[in-house]
């Protein structure tokens, strides 16, 4: 017969085995879960339906870019601002409004200055407010680009692969936006911004054939550029962007490693046939990367904002028209509103003094925002009053978010 004691002992030795097995089936889980994780639940890829339409797929599901233009420079500072190690933190801020706005993704120019800060600001975005990153680079734009050059080819390169490197594991990122409008670098007119060129290309007579030259350059550099994105980070896609479909005849037979067109638009109140026009030119999934209104009118002198709000309603409509399962083109995947904050410092960058000033002088013209083209001269686009938050000193603090008509509109149709 058994004592007492050792039915006691046998019992404590089961229950210890018994938690034992627990203890490892959940070390187990999470190992699995964690590995699944990386291995591919987060991975973002296209997904290719019926030949000419497009998913963008995120976790395995079709995810829409709700998407913000975002670069919140601050009332008084210019754009050597840097958001991302501002220690007022204003993406926590704007992450709330914008997640309550329906929001998902923010477009950024550029990384910040500190991987830390940029990292966990991102890490703030993602895990707090759901919000992704598409994490954008200028491709040297800004620094006397010349994109037939071997050593300037080679310097941009680098600083893209070391960013990638460096944020491709973070969980927020969603793509890599290479450039932005760098076409309209490619021929001389009052379009023309940061031309470059070679002899080779001058030797040629006609313009056009300059221009194409140029295009040739630039378009199979990004290439080259998505190709070795593509052998260090198999997650996420590459994004080409581009200022309308302009030149883009010339990047379709060398932009086989582009996964996704993005297009800036201002075509007013409509995209007219533009989905239609990138089906036909290049067969890839469309990405807005920059439209909107301002929403200040030139011509009557005021603010408004009805008007922005109405011109952003329709070309919101219009991107999910053409989603990939809607009645359009299906090559749309989403958009990016230019833009988040109104931005002070634009129409007299080099005056420190204008910065604190909202102006309302208009700078240039375009006439598909037809409620003020006639404005003195025409000039009826003023370039600091993009924003879908208007912005409002307060002492050393962060400046007070109002968000205006656009905004709610917006909240109405994403949330």
């Amino acid at each position: 017969m058994q004592s007492a004691g050792f039915i006691i002992d046998m019992k404590k030795i089961v229950i210890v085995v018994i938690s034992g097995v627990i203890a490892l089936i959940l070390i187990i889980s999470s190992l699995l879960f964690a590995f699944s994780r990386i291995a591919g639940a987060d991975r973002v890829y296209i997904k290719t339906i019926e030949g000419k339409r497009f998913q963008l797929v995120v976790k395995k599901r079709p995810y829409i870019i709700k998407g913000m233009v975002y670069n919140p420079v601050p009332i008084g500072e210019n754009h050597l601002y840097d958001f991302w190690s501002d220690a007022r933190r204003p993406h926590m801020v704007d992450g709330e409004l914008m997640k309550e706005a329906g929001v998902n993704t923010i477009r950024v120019y550029q990384p910040g200055k500190y991987v830390k800060a940029t990292k966990d600001t991102m890490n703030d975005l993602y895990n707090i407010f759901g919000i992704r990153v598409a994490m954008g680079h200028w491709l040297g734009f800004w620094d006397d680009p010349n994109y037939a050059d071997p050593v300037f080819r080679e310097r941009v390169k680098k600083d893209v692969l070391d960013m990638v490197r460096t944020y491709k594991d973070e969980k927020g990122i969603l793509v890599w936006i290479l450039g932005n409008e760098n076409n309209v670098s490619f021929s001389y007119g009052p379009q023309s911004t940061n031309l470059w060129t070679t002899d080779e290309i001058e030797r040629l007579d006609d313009p056009f054939l300059k221009r194409q030259a140029r295009a040739k350059f630039y378009y199979s550099f990004v290439n080259e550029i998505a190709m070795e994105i593509h052998k260090i980070d198999k997650n996420h896609p590459v994004v080409l962007a581009n200022a309308e479909l302009t030149d883009i005849d010339a990047a379709v037979d060398v932009t086989s490693d582009i996964d996704i067109l993005g297009c800036s638009i201002y075509r007013g109140k409509s995209f007219g046939s533009f989905f239609r026009e990138a089906q036909k030119k290049i067969n890839k999934p469309i990405l807005i990367t920059e439209f909107g209104c301002d929403r200040y009118d030139a011509f009557l002198e005021k603010e408004e904002q009805f008007i922005q709000a109405e011109f952003i309603e329709a070309e919101v409509k219009e991107v999910k028209k053409n989603i990939f399962n809607e009645t359009g083109v299906g090559n749309s995947i989403g958009c990016f509103v230019f833009e988040w904050t109104d931005e002070w410092w634009k129409l007299e960058e080099n005056d420190a003094a204008r910065w604190s000033i909202h102006d309302t002088a208009a700078s240039w013209s375009n006439g598909a925002y037809y409620f003020d083209i006639k404005a003195a001269q025409n000039m009826n686009i003023n370039e600091e009053w993009w924003g879908v938050c208007s912005l409002k000193k307060r002492g050393t603090g962060l400046d007070e978010r109002i968000p205006t008509q656009a905004y709610f509109t917006l909240k109405e149709m994403w949330k």
